[in-house]
């Protein structure tokens, strides 16, 4: 490949990393035609992008980016998977994916996040975290649960109150009739 074939292959990577923060590396030697397109098209609908690059080119052009250490001393064949709500959705689809029969030999490698490097073993762990609307629930949980235990102390005596009064009130109906 000519110097400016790889400079314009390069440049397109960038183009299509740009803004991207965080990426999972995985392994898509072995999968057939067939179920690469399959692969393919369930990625597609989770808004996962998927691009098999050769690692001299892709280290070329994420140098500069938070994505530089996910190609640092990469061998082999790599494919990088990236997009998804956050990359914790992205790991656990990844993960979901890699114990799916159906896509055997697909397997996670490593990734990048937050700029730091993960290893598989990394991919596995962070895909069991919560995913950011799952963060979010349980923060709005938080948050208004002191409120629920309040309103639940205040109407319970309110309602303890009310039952007293209603029960005297009927006291004095019967003693009065």
């Amino acid at each position: 490949m000519s110097k400016y074939v790889k400079n314009l292959v390069s440049e397109h990577l960038r183009g299509r990393l740009g803004g991207v923060q965080d990426a999972l590396l995985v392994d898509v030697i072995g999968l057939d035609a067939n179920t690469n397109t399959r692969l393919r098209a369930v990625l597609r609908e989770k808004n996962i992008n998927l691009v098999v690059v050769k690692n001299s080119l892709a280290a070329r052009a994420a140098g500069d980016t938070p994505l530089a250490p996910l190609f640092t001393g990469l061998e082999g064949t790599a494919a990088v998977c990236w997009g998804g709500e956050d990359v914790i959705s992205l790991a656990k689809e990844i993960t979901k994916l890699t114990k799916d029969a159906e896509f055997a030999p697909f397997r996670a490698r490593g990734g990048v996040m937050d700029g730091e490097r993960l290893d598989a073993a990394g991919v596995e762990r962070i895909s069991k975290w919560p995913n950011r609307l799952e963060q979010l629930s349980i923060l709005a949980g938080q948050i208004l649960s002191p409120g629920a235990v309040l309103v639940g102390q205040l109407s319970s005596v309110g309602g303890a109150l009310a039952s007293q009064i209603e029960r005297r009130g009927g006291e004095e109906e019967e003693t009065a009739g």
